[in-house]
């Protein structure tokens, strides 16, 4: 039986595991934020990198990307890598991922889909709402063993871009770390 992961953020570029079909599409009652600190990949735990996580947003979607894998071999090595990779993201869900806006019927059902929650408990790194300018100041600042934090945000926005997507929030925190990034480059 064929197995499906969702990526919404760095997965969406760059998968890091065999896969035999990519789909694009969306989840329902999800909206993709920078809510979760990165002290692995785009941060440190001194200074911490945003990455995207979902929230629960009734009546949203977000877009992204559906990996199938078909062999068993490639499943289990696919949950290995993610299991490192993802490892600050504290829960998984199934859920069921669309192609189309207006279909009622799933593309795929139980599609795996990795969520850093909002229990402190369960997840140490996750950072939460800030004003928008705090978490632009913050990707601007941070970097990590993966490279600068702004630059998983430039590239989830380009990655978006060629998926035909269009987020807000990830096109408008663009452009604001853009802002700062030249006039830091102005005033030094």
């Amino acid at each position: 039986m064929a197995m499906s992961v969702f990526g919404y953020g760095s997965l969406i570029w760059k998968a890091g595991f065999h896969f035999d079909d990519r789909l694009v599409g969306f989840i329902k009652d999800y909206r993709r934020v920078f809510y979760q600190g990165s002290t692995d990949h785009r941060g440190t735990p001194e200074y911490p990198g945003r990455t995207v996580t979902l929230e629960p947003a009734e009546g949203e979607v977000c877009w992204g990307v559906a990996y199938k894998i078909i062999r068993k071999e490639d499943q289990e090595a696919a949950l290995e890598y993610l299991e490192v990779r993802e490892k600050q993201y504290d829960m998984k869900a199934y859920l069921d991922f669309f192609t189309e806006p207006t279909a009622s019927t799933p593309a795929v059902s139980n599609v795996l889909v990795y969520i850093a929650s909002a229990d402190k408990k369960l997840n140490k790194n996750y950072l939460g709402p800030a004003s928008f300018e705090e978490i632009a100041n913050q990707i601007v600042h941070a970097e990590g063993p993966s490279g600068p934090n702004r630059d998983y945000l430039f590239k989830l926005e380009t990655a978006l871009i060629q998926i035909g997507c269009e987020d807000e929030h990830v096109s408008d925190l663009a452009s604001e770390v853009r802002r700062i990034l030249l006039k830091e480059e102005l005033t030094t």
